[in-house]
C-alpha cells in the first residue's frame, strides 16, 4: 500500500526548512564533548550510532534499530531538515553521541544536534584551498560521499587530495595532510575507513597520463603521516606488470579506488576495489592485456598495505563497466564470503580469506561477457570487443545496471537489496593520442549515439530488487517510473528504505516489498540514507540533492 503524507510533510517543511537555511550561515562553534571512538566501537557499534559509511565495516548498510517497524512505518513524519551547500552532493551522515556529522560540497563539514538539527559547528576550508568546479562530470563543486570518525576526530578526504582531521567537539583542524598533487588530477570523491587504528583511503582522479599511478594509502590517525602506499596499477618490472604489455608507466592509467573499502577484524584484511583501466576501451589505451590491478578487489593488511590476495573480475575490461562498488562481507554456509555487484549486474561471491571464486549470479541484463559458473573465468562474447570508430550496441550503458547507490543486506531475510537501472547503448570507441598530461575526460574516446532503457525493463527504468545471495533468485521487485535515487538501507524493524529520482522516498517490508510508507521530497534523494537513535527515539535521515536543493530531511514517529 502507498500512504501519502504530502500535506503533513509540506507543513513541516515550511517551518523547519527555513530554520535550516538560517542556521547554515552560522560558523560559531558550540563545544560539545564526545566519547572518543575506539576500534571496538567501530567493530560493534552502539545500535543508536552510525559510525561508518555503511554503519558497520562489513558494508551491510543495516541497522538493528526496530522502533520504526512494519507495524508503524506509515506514521512517520518529518521532524527537522537542514540546507546543505551547493554543488554535487551524495553524502552519508555519521552519528555519534547524539551529534550528526555531514559532508557538504566544497569540502565543508557540519556538525548538527541529531535530535533537533541545530548547528553545533561548521568547518569551512580557506577559499584559496578550494579546487575548480568538477571537471569530470561538468557538475558544480563536488562533495565527498563519506567521512570517517575515530578517536576525537572526524576525517575528511578532500577534492584537493588532502586528508583533514577535525575535532569532533569543535570542528577545529587537528591536522591537514597533503596526500597527492591535485594538479596531476588526483582527488578524493569518497571518504576513508578506519581499520585497526589506521586511516585507509582510496585515491581517484587517475585518468590523466603522468609518471605515477593510483593507490590506496594508510595514515596515522594522530598526525596524518603516511604509513604505507599500495599502487593499484602494476608497474613495469613488478608482478603483474606484464599485463599492460610494453606500455610505460606514463600510459598506465585508471584503476581508481573511488568507493570506500570494508574491513574484517577476524581476517585482519581490508578489502578495496578498483575501477576500469583508462582509457576505457582496449583499442583506445593501445593494449589488450589484463591491466592489473584494475577492475579487481584487493585484500590488504591494514598495518602495512601488503597485498594478501587479489581477484580480477573482468580482465582487460573494455566498456567502462567496472566492479568498483562496495564489498559486502557475509559469513555464509560456514565460509567467510565477500559479495560484490558491479555495473554488469553480476553478483560475485568470493572466499574472503583466500580470494577464491565461489559463485556468480547474472541478473541477465548484460550482453558483453560470459562467465564460467564453475571457475568464474570471463570470456568476451563475439564482436563485443570494440574496434576504432566501429559502432557497437551493448548492454548496459556506461552507468551500468547499477552504480554508486549501495546495496544493503538484511541478516534475517538473508537477502541483498539492490537499486538497479537496466539500460543499453549504441556508440563507438575512438583512437586517442598518448600525450602526457592529457585530460582524458575532456576526450573520453567514446562517441555515444543513443542510450535507452533495457528492452526487458522498458516500462520501468528503475527497480529495487531483493536478491537471494545463495541462488541469485529475485525474491521480490519494486519497479519505478524513474531510476533509483539513493542507496538502500535495511533495519531491524523489518524495513528496506528505497528511493527514486521522481523524488519519492519509500519504506518497504523487507520480506515481500510491500510499500508501507511513501512521501515525495522537494528533490531526489542523492546519497546514503541512515537511521539512528537519540534518547530512545529512532530517526531516519535522508539526503537529497540537486545543487541548489541539497538538504537533509529527518523523519521519526510522533512523540
Amino acid at each position: 500500500m502507498g500512504i501519502s503524507v504530502r500535506r503533513r510533510f509540506l507543513a513541516a517543511v515550511a517551518t523547519v526548512f527555513a530554520l535550516g537555511i538560517a542556521g547554515a550561515t552560522s560558523t560559531v562553534a558550540q563545544d560539545r564533548s564526545l566519547t572518543p571512538v575506539t576500534d571496538a566501537m567501530l567493530r560493534d557499534p552502539d545500535p543508536a550510532a552510525w559510525l561508518n559509511w555503511r554503519r558497520t565495516l562489513d558494508g551491510w548498510g543495516y541497522s538493528p534499530l526496530d522502533q520504526i517497524n512494519t507495524n508503524n512505518a506509515h506514521r512517520l513524519q518529518l521532524v527537522w531538515s537542514w540546507q546543505l551547500g551547493r554543488g554535487l552532493s551524495q553524502p552519508t551522515p555519521l552519528v555519534h553521541d547524539g551529534v550528526l556529522f555531514i559532508p557538504n560540497p566544497d569540502n565543508v563539514v557540519q556538525a548538527l544536534d541529531a535530535a533537533t538539527g541545530d548547528q553545533l559547528w561548521q568547518y569551512t576550508p580557506d577559499p584559496a584551498d578550494r579546487g575548480p568546479d568538477d571537471s569530470v562530470s561538468g557538475n558544480p563543486r563536488r562533495g565527498t560521499r563519506s567521512i570517517a570518525i575515530y578517536g576525537d576526530n572526524v576525517y575528511l578526504n578532500t577534492s584537493e587530495a588532502h586528508i583533514v582531521a577535525l575535532n569532533t567537539g569543535t570542528g577545529d583542524v587537528a591536522w591537514d595532510h597533503t596526500v597527492a598533487d591535485r594538479s596531476l588530477g588526483y582527488r578524493y570523491t569518497s571518504g576513508p575507513i578506519v581499520a585497526r587504528g589506521t586511516i585507509v583511503a582510496g585515491m581517484t582522479g587517475c585518468q590523466n597520463y603522468k609518471n605515477d599511478v593510483c593507490f590506496i594509502s594508510g595514515h596515522d590517525p594522530e598526525t596524518g603521516e603516511e604509513r604505507w602506499r599500495t599502487s593499484t596499477v602494476a608497474r613495469p618490472g613488478e608482478p603483474g606488470g606484464d599485463t599492460w604489455g610494453d606500455l610505460p608507466l606514463m600510459y598506465r592509467a585508471g584503476a581508481d579506488s573511488w568507493i570506500p573499502g570494508s574491513y574484517d577484524p577476524e581476517t585482519n584484511l581490508t578489502y578495496w576495489s578498483t575501477s576500469q583501466p583508462k582509457p576505457w576501451a582496449r583499442v583506445s589505451r593501445k593494449n589488450d592485456g589484463d591491466a592489473l590491478y584494475s577492475n579487481s578487489v584487493l585484500a590488504l593488511a591494514p598495518e602495512t598495505g601488503e597485498l594478501e590476495w587479489f581477484y580480477q573480475f573482468v580482465p582487460g575490461e573494455t566498456h567502462d563497466l567496472d566492479e568498483v562498488f562496495e564489498s559486502v562481507l557475509i559469513d555464509h554456509h560456514g565460509r567467510r564470503s565477500l559479495f560484490k555487484m558491479g555495473k554488469m549486474g553480476i553478483l560475485w561471491e568470493l572466499d574472503r580469506v583466500t580470494g577464491a571464486f565461489v559463485a556468480a549470479h547474472d541478473l541477465g541484463y548484460q550482453n558483453v561477457i560470459d562467465v564460467d559458473a564453475s571457475t568464474g573465468s570471463v570470456t568476451y562474447r563475439p564482436d563485443m570487443i570494440p574496434r576504432v570508430d566501429v559502432e557497437l550496441e551493448f548492454c548496459p550503458n556506461l552507468l551500468g545496471v547499477r552504480n554508486w547507490r549501495a546495496t544493503a543486506y538484511h541478516p534475517e531475510t538473508q537477502l541483498l537489496y539492490i537499486p538497479i537501472h537496466p539500460t543499453c547503448v549504441t556508440g563507438a570507441f575512438t583512437d586517442l593520442p598518448q600525450e602526457v598530461g592529457n585530460d582524458y575526460y575532456a576526450n573520453r574516446g567514446w562517441m555515444q549515439r543513443g542510450s535507452r532503457v533495457h528492452p526487458d525493463s522498458a516500462d520501468n527504468p528503475g527497480h529495487l530488487i531483493a536478491m537471494d545471495i545463495d541462488t541469485g533468485e529475485i525474491r521480490w521487485r519494486y519497479s519505478m517510473s524513474s531510476r533509483p535515487g539513493g542507496a538502500a538501507l535495511t533495519t531491524g524493524g523489518g524495513l528496506v528504505v528505497g528511493t527514486d529520482t521522481n523524488r519519492y522516498l519509500y519504506l518497504h517490508d523487507a520480506t515481500n516489498g510491500d510499500v508501507l510508507f511513501r512521501t515525495r521530497l522537494p528533490a531526489s534523494v542523492q546519497g546514503f540514507p541512515i537511521t539512528y537513535a537519540v534518547d530512545g527515539r529512532q530517526y531516519l535521515a535522508v539526503p537529497v540533492g540537486g545543487n541548489r536543493s541539497n538538504a537533509l530531511y529527518v523523519f521519526a514517529l510522533p512523540e
